[in-house]
């Protein structure tokens, strides 16, 4: 009576049998069980309408407390559990809940947002120190998220252009600050990717548990919220926090810093036969495992440790059938080349951009690989033991949407986020970072008038020749190496076993 005076159209049935017979003639949107009945009980019925139709959902309802029935009715996906005694209103809002969730949570979502909308809007106006602009980054994830649990585009379009004025804004706030970054030791910086191993993994290195240092290529923070909650059913996590990647924010860069301990110019200087300039056509991260050994034996830490990077799912598997051998090491480094390659295989296949037309579905794409990667076999059996876990990245992407006009020698390289050249051709100088001392940013010079242009928001580097064909090709992609939020600022995350 209470149901059908709120415009509920209601059947009511005596028996699991009667309600198997209606389940079967028509269609229902929730359906209320009684666990204790006569003949076939609610536990037995809820089997059968699972069996029939297993997308309806199901709120039991009992005056038993007792655990097993409870375990039972969950392990048989039930929407809800009411017990006895109930009032109208209990019902009613398990009805809400059910049918009016989406619409419900939608509704608040964007409501919410728009509340907060002014929040970070204005907080642009201010003088955002490096932590501050890390927490502005994670809002505007957080609402991208939010958005699209609750199903709902109302919103989006806003939140795409407040996306794009706080690139603006952390553009000019990394123009104005990365100098002093790395030269002033007083300065208020970020931890930055050459201080990565000697901060947040040597100190975690004892005697007693091995540590696990995973670095999945190109993870920006929004690709780790969306793996997140599956790791958590594994892992507690101890840290969640970010850090700077340098520029530029490509592997042969940034990466290297990590293994190295280094910056760039340090690198090139200290380590000739290991580091692999832009002149050079040959891949530029060859030799990790030697830096890694590098930066170990300057610092003195003489441990047990293995390197393995992973770029298909072959030598994945391999890896995690040789989980033994790598409990044996006080320091296991891992690289995981996946996302880098479903960044470039979405520029260079038609079928993968259709797949991921957007950043949603882009999202979804990383999860859905992270699910039947061996990487999470991986992870689960970390799980079983003992072990430190640090995962991380080297750098992020940014979705690119406007072309940005370049001129070079034959001698520039072809990165699409950021060139290195001499006489570089450009006339739109406030879309890009101009470094003309490279030295200063401890970046190495190929001849005496190098210079770096780092492309700025969601600007990509495109040649006059043969312009729109090159702007067709690449528009909308996913690149790497120039200056945002999503390139710089980056996930470093501590994790404990749940299970050990």
């Amino acid at each position: 009576m209470f149901l059908t005076q709120k415009g509920y159209d209601i059947t009511p049935v005596t028996s699991g049998p009667d309600a198997i017979d209606e389940i079967e003639k028509e269609n229902f949107d929730i359906i209320f069980l009684d666990e204790n009945m006569p003949g076939m009980t609610g536990l037995e019925t809820l089997s059968q309408i699972k069996a029939i139709k297993s997308d309806i959902p199901v709120v039991m309802i009992t005056k038993s407390e007792e655990e097993h029935i409870m375990e039972e009715a969950i392990a048989s996906k039930i929407a809800d559990y009411l017990i006895k005694p109930l009032n109208p209103n209990q019902i009613l809002l398990s009805v809400k809940k059910l049918l009016d969730n989406k619409r419900l949570v939608s509704e608040r979502t964007n409501m919410n947002y728009q509340q907060d909308f002014r929040n970070i809007s204005m907080a642009f106006g201010d003088f955002l120190n490096h932590m501050e602009w890390a927490d502005v980054y994670r809002k505007l994830i957080f609402w991208e998220q939010e958005m699209t649990n609750a199903g709902n585009n109302d919103m989006s379009e806003v939140l795409e252009m407040q996306k794009s004025e706080a690139n603006l804004n952390f553009s000019k706030f990394v123009k104005e600050n990365y100098e002093d970054w790395l030269n002033d030791a007083e300065s208020d910086r970020p931890m930055l990717s050459h201080e990565v191993m000697r901060k947040k993994v040597f100190p975690e290195i004892n005697e007693d548990r091995p540590v696990f240092f995973i670095v999945i290529d190109n993870l920006r923070f929004d690709q780790w919220k969306i793996i997140q909650g599956q790791i958590a059913n594994y892992f507690t996590i101890d840290k969640e926090e970010s850090y700077y990647s340098i520029l530029p924010t490509t592997t042969g860069y940034a990466r290297n810093a990590i293994f190295s301990g280094m910056m760039p110019s340090e690198m090139a200087r200290q380590h000739p036969d290991l580091w692999i300039g832009e002149d050079v056509e040959d891949g530029k991260n060859n030799f990790e495992d030697k830096f890694i050994e590098r930066q170990l034996k300057k610092l003195r830490i003489d441990i047990k440790w293995s390197y393995n990077k992973i770029k298909n799912v072959a030598q994945g598997k391999a890896l995690s059938d040789s989980m033994n051998n790598l409990l044996g090491n006080n320091l296991n480094v891992i690289v995981y080349n996946f996302v880098d390659m479903l960044s470039h295989a979405r520029t260079e296949m038609e079928v993968i951009r259709e797949l991921a037309p957007d950043e949603r579905a882009y999202l979804s794409l990383t999860k859905s690989w992270f699910l039947h990667s061996p990487l999470f076999e991986l992870l689960k059996k970390i799980s079983k033991t003992d072990s430190k876990l640090i995962l991380t990245t080297d750098h992020g992407t940014i979705r690119v949407k406007r072309p940005f006009k370049i001129v070079g020698d034959r001698n520039t390289n072809t990165n699409l986020r950021f060139k290195l050249g001499k006489n570089l051709g450009f006339d739109n100088e406030k879309a890009a970072f101009v470094v003309r001392k490279p030295e200063n940013i401890f970046l190495p010079k190929l001849n005496v008038s190098s210079t770096y242009v780092f492309a700025t928001e969601d600007y990509f580097f495109a040649y006059p020749n043969n312009y729109n064909h090159y702007v067709k090709y690449y528009s909308d992609t996913f690149q790497h190496g120039g200056l945002s939020m999503e390139e710089m600022i980056i996930p470093i995350i501590s994790l404990t076993s749940k299970n050990r």
